[in-house]
């Protein structure tokens, strides 16, 4: 397939010429910024259990949920698994119904789950509404990226689905700024004391639940263990936005093509186009061509897709892609960053405080991705910040290992005499991790996988291996609570650190670059190949 444009037909041509806008223009602008309300939705929803969870542990008496360290990874793990199955229904959803429609739908599931969350009187209860809100995560995971790549001109492309990922942990930062705003105004997670057998505190007194919850036989009578409720609420009012601005956006085009609405796909092709400056007629003469040859080959379902050798190695590839993504560990710090503080010796206040500093490392680090984005390979970025987060992982290790570790005792708490300068290592490191993560492997994963798949099995295709990063995150996200306590900071991070040294090496060695490529032409290269190709 020829890399210019395909010359339109003079039937095209004409049509394209009578045919007007479906609505309103919209600029690109616009389109990423309602669009990617659904990232910044799947950045909340995600985040925001980080500095909830200490209120959640809390006991009933104090407004908490009582948590163990295994319904402390259950509450993270059935939003995980909401993704999971989210992400597969998304994709064939919005293969067969259209992007727009499944947006609006998840803009709704969005609404529901976050309210529910609020508003659950159970552990059970909220375990439903976090499965609930995991469907509208793992939607948006898979729709919100195709929904951009297709929409967006091809030189914008890849900065608009990066875009995406920088409304992501926009969505976490906000996140965090909210859960250190409700910890700091309600003074970080405290019970009122009703009885204290140890007689170290006094009936009455409002006391810090990291002191009161290793007292044996105490009972409290009130605490502020409810703020992990308003912490939740929150999450509902982006999604109020979502279903306002996605109504005044186009369906894709290329959705449109497939359907055979060849009228619609003008319609809405001119709505994103600036006329003299794009080329509407050569875009959809070559996405027509596209699914004429498509339309001859048969459209494949996923099952029937991994039967054909090239299909099937495209698909492996994007399932190991999405892996080792969630094999870094990243979520590890985005769910459970103020344990992990409060294993280097921080309070839990100062821990749910720290955090913002990771969501500041985030949003930077995914600026820094979409500016390298424009200028720079998929590849050589996704390498360099692969590299920078497996240097921060052995770092991590290392500082557990010399300078905490001798400090703990049988239990786990640090001491006072660990070195003051100690603890902060641990969040510079942490800061490092985010900065490589969301400015590599954060990014150029969401780029890729709405690239790689051919278009008769995008949605689908997308959907199995975001499905695939789901259940992994989901596995990581239950174990990791107990890993940790049962294996120690040091043990756990090293076994990070060597999936990652591994990472390292497959990504050199298999990823392609499709910078330059239109997605046509990706798929032509793939197909001519048997495969996955190194592309130039």
């Amino acid at each position: 397939m020829s890399t210019h444009p395909t010359a339109a037909p003079s039937r095209l041509t004409a049509m394209v010429r009578h045919t007007p806008p479906t609505g309103r223009r919209r600029s690109i602008a616009f389109l990423a910024v309602v669009a990617c309300l659904g990232g910044f939705l799947f950045g909340y929803d995600t985040g925001v259990i980080s500095g909830a969870l200490p209120y959640m542990m809390m006991p009933g008496e104090a407004g908490g949920l009582g948590l163990n360290s295994v319904e402390e990874g259950l509450v993270g793990g059935f939003l995980l698994a909401g993704c999971a199955v989210g992400a597969v229904v998304g994709g064939r959803l919005s293969d067969r119904y259209g992007r727009r429609h499944n947006i609006l739908l998840l803009a709704v599931v969005f609404f529901i789950g976050a309210l529910g969350c609020a508003l659950s009187w159970h552990i059970a209860v909220l375990y439903v509404f976090r499965f609930v809100l995991g469907l509208a995560v793992g939607g948006a995971s898979t729709t919100v990226p195709v929904y951009l790549s297709e929409s967006a001109p091809r030189e914008a492309r890849g900065s608009l689905v990066a875009v995406d990922q920088l409304m992501i942990v926009t969505g976490q930062f906000a996140a965090f700024v909210m859960n250190a705003i409700i910890a700091s105004s309600q003074g970080g997670p405290s019970a009122v004391v009703e009885d204290d057998p140890s007689g170290t505190y006094a009936s009455g007194s409002t006391q810090t639940w990291d002191a009161l919850s290793g007292i044996a036989g105490l009972t409290i009578s009130d605490g502020n263990g409810h703020a992990w409720r308003w912490m939740l609420v929150l999450c509902s009012v982006p999604a109020i936005g979502l279903w306002l601005g996605i109504r005044m956006m186009p369906e894709s085009a290329r959705w449109y093509v497939s359907q055979g609405r060849i009228r619609e796909a003008i319609g809405s092709l001119k709505r994103l186009r600036t006329e003299g400056r794009h080329d509407v007629a050569a875009e959809l003469a070559e996405m027509v061509e596209v699914h004429e040859e498509e339309k001859h080959r048969e459209t494949l379902s996923l099952r029937r897709a991994v039967r054909i050798p090239w299909l099937r190695s495209i698909i492996v590839f994007g399932g190991i892609f999405a892996m080792l993504q969630q094999l870094t560990g990243v979520n590890t710090m985005m769910y459970y960053a103020p344990q992990v503080l409060m294993a280097a010796g921080f309070s839990s206040q100062a821990s749910i405080i720290l955090n913002v500093f990771t969501g500041i490392a985030s949003v930077i680090g995914s600026g820094l991705g979409l500016l390298a984005l424009r200028r720079f390979g998929r590849r050589q970025v996704l390498l360099v910040g692969q590299v920078l987060l497996t240097v921060s992982l052995i770092a991590m290790t290392v500082i557990f290992l010399i300078g905490i570790n001798p400090y703990m005792d049988a239990g786990g708490a640090v001491s006072s005499e660990v070195p003051g300068f100690v603890p902060y290592l641990v969040v510079v490191v942490i800061v490092l991790f985010m900065l490589g993560m969301q400015s590599g492997p954060g990014p150029v994963m969401w780029v890729m996988l709405s690239e790689i798949f051919p278009g008769a099995v995008r949605g689908a295709a997308n959907g199995f291996t975001v499905m695939i990063l789901w259940i992994t995150n989901m596995i990581i996200t239950f174990v990791f609570p107990t890993i940790m306590s049962g294996l120690g900071p040091v043990t756990t991070y090293a076994l990070f650190a060597l999936v990652n040294v591994g990472a390292v090496i497959w990504y050199f060695l298999r990823i392609p670059e499709t910078r330059t490529y239109t997605l046509e032409e990706i798929e032509q290269t793939f197909r001519e190949a048997g495969g996955v190709k190194r592309l130039r």
